[in-house]
């Protein structure tokens, strides 16, 4: 299914014949699409597009505070889905991760550059600069440095799990030789059915008879993030985007969600990558929660129960 012919929702994954494609982004970078935004209006205290870089003027971030209270607060930043290549960060995801701000927390999100404009690593380096630019500025937004969340889900929770790696400055494809007057840590990370190792979603999918075999074809969402259909591309190439390459001491805790029946990203890319969390640092480094009958994107995320669980686990781990 292309995207350019047909409006597409953020609701609506289980009428897709397909996963996410990106055939012939329009005048922009993005597809053209329709998408549902989230009510900010309430909000008293916000700060909207700050610029965090001057590359492009996708480089912009949201900042939402608790109405009651001088901090410093606790601060959730959010990475936006949409198969690299589209998505904006104050669609209707935002409806939910602002409740937030009545349980203390201070609620960012991040637009970056999508797949149509630069491809990666340029999200990434994005979302690290984004991350530099809250804790450089925390003093100044009234949030605390020390008390930061990465969260994210589909292509936000691959990028939501990279930071949560804790990769240092200049370590991290792009930023060979550069220089940094502050770091991109985070204290904690939630990633919520992310692609995670590229190269297998499709032997994936046909394993569990339920999601679609399409990531390695030229126009898949992957395929269009890393610059060519993903079987000619090396495997050195796409082991960089993949956030279990990068697992080490310093990462910080983090929470994995995952439907049992996603068609758009398989369930066993969570499942594969928790277990080499728990390979390489033993158990305790990450909490693995499957939702059994949840597919791609499904409402079950957003559900008081699973809220619930998000703002607990928050709750213990900043």
């Amino acid at each position: 299914m292309s995207l350019e012919n047909k409006p597409f929702s953020l609701e609506d994954y289980d009428k897709l014949e397909g996963s996410l494609r990106f055939d012939a982004p329009a005048e922009g970078g993005a597809p053209a699409m329709e998408m549902k935004m989230a009510d900010i209006s309430w909000v008293k205290r916000k700060f909207l597009d700050i610029p965090y870089a001057d590359q492009s003027p996708a480089q912009r971030l949201d900042l939402y505070l608790p109405e009651e209270g001088e901090g410093p607060f606790p601060l959730v930043v959010h990475l936006h889905g949409g198969g690299f290549g589209m998505g904006d960060k104050r669609d209707d995801h935002m409806d939910t991760y602002l409740k937030g701000l009545a349980h203390g927390y201070a609620i960012a999100s991040v637009e970056y550059r999508l797949s149509g404009e630069a491809i990666f690593p340029a999200a990434v380096l994005d979302c690290r600069e984004a991350f530099r630019f809250l804790r450089k500025h925390a003093a100044q937004y009234a949030i605390d440095p020390n008390r930061i969340c990465a969260l994210g889900g589909s292509a936000g929770g691959n990028l939501s799990a990279l930071m949560g790696m804790n990769i240092p400055n200049g370590q991290f494809p792009g930023e060979e030789g550069m220089t940094f007057d502050t770091d991109c840590t985070v204290q904690a990370c939630i990633d919520q059915f992310g692609p995670i190792d590229f190269r297998t979603m499709d032997d994936q999918a046909r394993a569990n008879g339920v999601s679609f075999v399409d990531h390695d074809t030229p126009q898949s969402a992957e395929s269009s993030y890393m610059g060519g259909a993903l079987p000619d591309l090396s495997d050195e190439w796409l082991a960089k985007a993949n956030p279990a390459t990068y697992i080490n001491e310093n990462m910080a805790p983090m929470l994995v969600e995952h439907g049992c029946v996603d068609k758009l990203v398989p369930f066993m890319q969570s499942v594969n990558f928790v277990n080499a969390i728990y390979q390489k640092l033993g158990q305790g480094r990450v909490e693995f929660v499957p939702l059994p009958n949840a597919d791609h994107e499904d409402k079950e995320y957003s559900s008081e129960w699973n809220m619930n669980v998000l703002w607990t686990w928050l709750d213990k781990h900043l």
